[in-house]
């Protein structure tokens, strides 16, 4: 298992695109859109093979403490654990054992089979293909 890629809110996506490519030779994929959210993202490729995901959705506050939901910032962390019959075994785990699911498996807008399930901190972790 590893590490899949890590994710921010961001009000300034492009301005964080070009820091993350220019000062860290991250390679931006072809930004993603989802009008009906109101939502963009980039994952920015490392040559070890780690990526970032840069995010912007409408409406989303400067920080976390100015509202109850989305502020800038850590979003989560993803774990690759290989196949889709590996998602759907380790959600069902980790629900079994007390956490509390955020989202059932699905194919996500962009391609990513995975599920969500907040950790015993209340952090948001995806376990992806």
């Amino acid at each position: 298992m590893r590490i899949e890629h890590v994710a921010l809110y961001t009000n300034n996506l492009e301005e964080m695109k070009n820091f993350y490519t220019k000062y860290f030779n991250g390679i931006a994929n072809k930004k993603y859109k989802n009008t009906k959210k109101g939502f963009e993202s980039y994952f920015i490729f490392f040559e070890t093979g780690s990526r970032l995901e840069l995010m912007h959705q409408k409406g989303i506050c400067d920080t976390k403490t100015e509202c109850d939901n989305l502020g800038t910032g850590f979003v989560h962390m993803a774990f690759s654990v290989g196949s889709k019959e590996k998602v759907d075994e380790l959600t069902a785990t980790l629900v079994a054992v007390g956490c509390i699911k955020a989202s059932d498996p699905r194919t996500t807008g962009d391609g990513y089979y995975e599920s969500s399930i907040f950790d015993p901190d209340g952090n948001l972790v995806e376990i992806t293909v």
